[in-house]
């Protein structure tokens, strides 16, 4: 793997790094919070797979095409997609083109998912005339359910 650091210093000097096909980069993002963690100086790893991968150092726009996989271990997020486009200063993910998000058993699946990482959020927009799919894991409580016809029985 390549980290973002190797990356970025080779992109300072060329303003522009077209990285070969197949290529894994992992990017350090560091949380705005106050909770960093000692051992990697408060910076979770994000790596991306993709075809192809160019990194700008002017507008810290890391861009992936082709057979892209994400993988975000901190939040527990995998997800692939045709495009994805990391903005390390506005820190947000922005997954277009057949996008499926898997989050701790839970899915949504979508043309085009934006991911705001300071707010853990999701917005997903759909193909034109198209709908959005998302599927919930809901847990089970312990009570059962009444049964309908006992409470519904007139007595």
């Amino acid at each position: 793997m390549l980290p973002f650091a190797l990356i970025r210093s080779s992109f300072r000097r060329i303003g522009l790094l077209v990285l070969p096909a197949a290529l894994v980069a992992t990017v350090a993002v560091t949380p705005r919070m106050e909770t960093a963690n000692a051992q990697n100086n408060g910076q979770r790893a994000l790596t991306i797979r993709a075809d192809i991968q160019q990194a700008n150092a002017n507008t810290g726009i890391v861009t992936a095409k082709g057979n892209v996989q994400l993988s975000y271990p901190a939040r527990e997020i995998q997800a692939t997609a045709e495009q994805a486009q990391y903005y390390s200063r506005q820190r947000r993910i922005v997954l277009s083109g057949n996008v499926y998000v898997l989050q701790q058993g839970n899915s949504l699946r979508a043309n085009s998912i934006t991911y705001l990482m300071d707010e853990g959020r999701f917005v997903a927009l759909p193909q034109a005339q198209q709908q959005v799919e998302s599927i919930f894991l809901v847990p089970e409580t312990d009570a059962a359910p009444p049964n309908a016809l006992q409470t519904f029985s007139g007595n």
